[in-house]
Formats: C-alpha cells, structure tokens, sequence
C-alpha cells in the first residue's frame, strides 16, 4: 500500500511509520518536516497535500494541536485553536481526501484518552477528542467506494512519560508497542467506524 501519515516524525508517528515501512511506501508529511508540508489548520495546505501524493491507498493523521488552560481562563479563541487544528484539520482531511483516496482505502484519525478520561487543563482537548470520535462513528456510514476510517485513541504513552507523566497523575504508560499496533489493526485490518482505545 502507499500510506500517507501526517505527523509520521511526531513520538507516535516516528514507531508507526518504522513499522509500517517494513511492509509499505510510506509517506510522511508534517508542518515543517517530512517529504511533504501540511497546514492541519489550511483547507487549502490539506488540497495541496493530496494533489502532491497521489494514488493514495490510506492516510494516518497523527496530528492536531489543542489549547490546554483551566476553563475559568480559556477564552473563544483558545478553543477555536483546537478546534481549527486537532477537530476541523482532521475533518478537512477526510472531507477532501474521501476524492483523493483509492477504492477502499482507509483513513486513520487520533485522538487520546482525554476523551473520556479527561485530566486538569485539558477541557480544550478533551471536547475536541469526543467530537472526533463522534464524527469517525457517523462518517463511516456514509462513505463510498468502500472507504473505511477509524480512529486511534492512545493513552500516555511510554515514550512521553518522562515528558509529559506530570500531566496524568495516576495514568500508567502504554508501551509504544500496544500504541502502534491499533494503527496497524485500522490501517491493516477490516474494521469501520471503531474508535480503538489503548488505555
């Protein structure tokens, strides 16, 4: 297969794309880095991206930035962040990748754990992941051609621990292993309209 990930040199995408590589052309794309650029936040930086790679078998999206903050602080427009990037910029991606992929391609979204067990700061995350998982569920009901999409929701995961433990007290590290083989259970696999939780 030719698997497009955005994100594919993030901690996550960095093991996924490793693997995946084994098997598959792989190609990463991220905002400054990889062999194209995307702008999660730019419908048109999306367009491009796909008009650049062509023939398309699976997209993995490993990306999207989210505002953390206490709700008492946050304002619109801190939401909107996650909003225009993690939630609208993964959206975009099937919405305008559903014209660019093959016949019964895939699309492999992410989200996380703060989806429903969300953590102190991260409201903005957390409401964006549930709206994500929401949209995987119903989306897959209505694309053609044999599309598939899911979505990969990753708990901490061991490689981050060190960096970002503080942030889920009590939330024990998924090793990388676990983490990439929902990936390749979307991508690989059969499933539709799962969301693939690894906490």
């Amino acid at each position: 297969m030719k698997i497009l990930i955005i994100g594919g040199n993030g901690t996550i995408g960095n093991k996924v794309t490793t693997e995946l590589k084994k098997r598959h052309e792989v190609v990463v794309a991220g905002r400054k880095s990889g062999d194209v650029n995307v702008d999660l936040a730019s419908e048109g930086s999306i367009e491009k991206m796909f008009q650049d790679v062509p023939n398309l078998d699976a997209v993995i999206s490993i990306a999207g930035a989210t505002k953390w903050g206490n709700f008492e602080d946050l304002t619109e427009e801190d939401f909107y962040i996650s909003i225009r990037n993690k939630l609208m910029g993964q959206v975009n991606l099937v919405r305008i990748g559903q014209r660019y992929l093959k016949d019964n391609g895939s699309f492999t979204l992410t989200t996380g754990i703060l989806g429903e067990d969300p953590v102190k700061g991260s409201v903005g995350a957390s409401m964006v992941n549930g709206g994500i998982h929401s949209f995987v569920i119903a989306t897959a009901r209505e694309l053609k051609r044999g599309l598939r999409i899911n979505v990969v929701a990753p708990g901490l995961v061991e490689d981050a621990a060190e960096r970002q433990g503080h942030l889920f007290p009590g939330h024990l590290p998924v090793t990388m292993k676990r983490t990439v083989s929902g990936y390749l259970r979307s991508v690989e696999g059969y499933v539709t309209g799962e969301v693939i939780r690894l906490y």
